[in-house]
């Protein structure tokens, strides 16, 4: 049995809870000055404030230095596995060209594809292993990660298995998705309905008999795939017993907003675009927001409109979406600092959106997001001595020691 001790921590501030928060509820925090936290075996055992001390002797003992300690930072929306980058469409877009048209062109998910299908899943495993330790470093300690770069059986399983295997060697929780239905691939050109139909044949009951994935995503969209096709993906993937996430309004508003809600998916990702209508349904049916700011900054699109969600009753959550077209970025110190600026969220409801949010939009809220007795120990000691100070400094980590199930990592 292992102790760890943290103690002088400036402000120990969380969420509370097991649940996803919205409304009011979004920026209730929990703030405890001059705090101690208490580790053992992985789990938080006890917490003090004001000063007092936990009443045990500890194998390891950590000054926080009057800092800052939240709960370790949980990204709810990544396409952390591909091959290759998209660097060379930064001309084009330039020029002036949109998502759709590098996408039409045969570029953009598409190059993506081609360049998965060729790396071998020990590249593929490599790389992506690269990126969990630079977001390790940032504060991230949980992780949602989606296929969709494959489009077809073989490079799918390849892609999910790999998070697998690092889910099983990584300092970071990973929890998997699966996103087949990301682009019409070339082969199915024209025939999005029969590529749909080998996603609910082949593709989905495999992918659930080997427990591959957690949820399943949909990518709704103009172009893409539209309400219809969204609908009869999702209804097999929950027939199989997925989750339900998808991909919705962010170019267009043609209705997925509206889906999410009338299947009580658990999120729908993007929103830039979202109606009243959209919002409504989500909020009837209890789905998390999963709002993705540094996509919008990289593509110069509206931001979405985080301040309505909160107000309608929707629980809000802030992801990176890092991928090689969109956002090549994986710091959500700096989606932190995006909230603050573009959705004009509170230092309160940009932790709760980082945290317990996103937790329970990928199953784990019963585990991490808040600091709480009997909670993972998963915590990151900041550079700061608030939260208003990780909203204001942007550009640097601020990360000063990540703690991943009362270890240092």
């Amino acid at each position: 049995m292992s102790t760890l001790l943290i103690k002088n921590i400036g402000r120990l501030q969380t969420p509370v809870g097991s649940h996803s928060h919205k409304g009011s509820q979004q920026g209730e925090n929990l703030k405890l000055n001059h705090a101690a936290m208490l580790v053992e075996d992985g789990l938080i055992k006890e917490i003090t404030a004001d000063g007092a001390l936990p009443q045990a002797d500890a194998d390891v003992v950590i000054d926080a230095e009057g800092n800052l300690v939240t709960p370790g930072l949980v990204e709810g929306h990544t396409h952390l596995v591909f091959g290759g980058y998209r660097q060379g469409e930064i001309p084009l877009k330039l020029k002036g060209a949109g998502y759709l048209d590098i996408l039409k062109a045969g570029g953009g998910i598409l190059d993506t594809v081609q360049k998965t299908r060729e790396a071998s899943e020990k590249e593929l495993c490599e790389k992506s292993e690269g990126f969990l330790n630079e977001m390790l470093r940032l504060g991230v300690t949980t992780c949602e990660a989606k296929s969709g770069y494959g489009l077809d059986l073989e490079t799918e399983v390849k892609m999910l298995e790999v998070v697998k295997k690092l889910n099983q060697r990584h300092p970071i929780d990973l929890v998997s998705t699966f996103l087949g239905a990301h682009a019409v691939p070339p082969e199915y050109k024209g025939k999005g309905d029969a590529y749909i139909q080998l996603m609910c044949d082949t593709v989905i009951p495999y992918v659930k008999e080997h427990d591959l994935a957690e949820f399943c995503d949909v990518f709704c969209e103009d172009s893409v795939f539209d309400v219809a096709q969204s609908r009869t993906y999702l209804e097999c993937a929950k027939a199989h017993g997925f989750g339900l996430k998808i991909h919705a309004d962010e170019i267009e508003e043609i209705g997925g907003s509206q889906l999410a809600g009338e299947l009580n998916a658990i999120s729908a990702e993007h929103l830039i675009a979202i109606g009243e209508k959209g919002m409504n349904a989500m909020a009837k049916g209890g789905t998390t927001a999963m709002l993705l700011p540094a996509t919008s900054f990289y593509l110069g699109k509206n931001f979405a409109p985080a301040r309505q969600m909160i107000e309608k009753g929707i629980p809000v959550a802030l992801a990176s979406d890092f991928n090689p077209g969109s956002c090549p970025s994986l710091n959500l110190q700096f989606v932190i600092n995006l909230g603050y600026l573009k959705y004009q969220m509170t230092p309160e409801e940009i932790l709760t959106a980082v945290t317990i949010n996103p937790a329970c939009a990928i199953g784990r809220g019963d585990q991490v997001g808040t600091l709480e007795v009997g909670k993972q120990a998963d915590f990151v000691i900041w550079d700061a001595p608030d939260m208003e100070m990780l909203c204001y400094r942007f550009g640097s980590n601020l990360a000063l020691q990540v703690i991943k199930k009362g270890e240092m990592v």
